[in-house]
């Protein structure tokens, strides 16, 4: 992996990591921290792409048409 995208850090105080990470350690330990750069995995079709598949072309639909539909798919879906 490039150096550049990861970082450690040895001996890295518990109680100064955010609760959301630091989970169930105690917050009087001591920790190593790497932080690493990952590639997002999630894709996101470009919009000329989204209007040639047709996903814009049902604009003046109705929320409640629009639930209906999804619910009729939903149905569909689970037979």
């Amino acid at each position: 992996m490039d150096e550049s995208k990861r970082r450690v850090i040895e001996d890295y105080p518990a109680e100064k990591l955010p609760e959301e990470l630091r989970g169930d350690i105690d917050p009087g330990r001591r920790t190593r921290v790497i932080v690493e750069v990952t590639e997002s995995r999630r894709r996101t079709i470009p919009e000329p792409y989204l209007r040639s598949f047709g996903a814009h072309r049902d604009m003046n639909t109705s929320v409640e048409d629009a639930v209906a539909r999804v619910r009729a798919l939903r149905d569909e879906w689970g037979e």
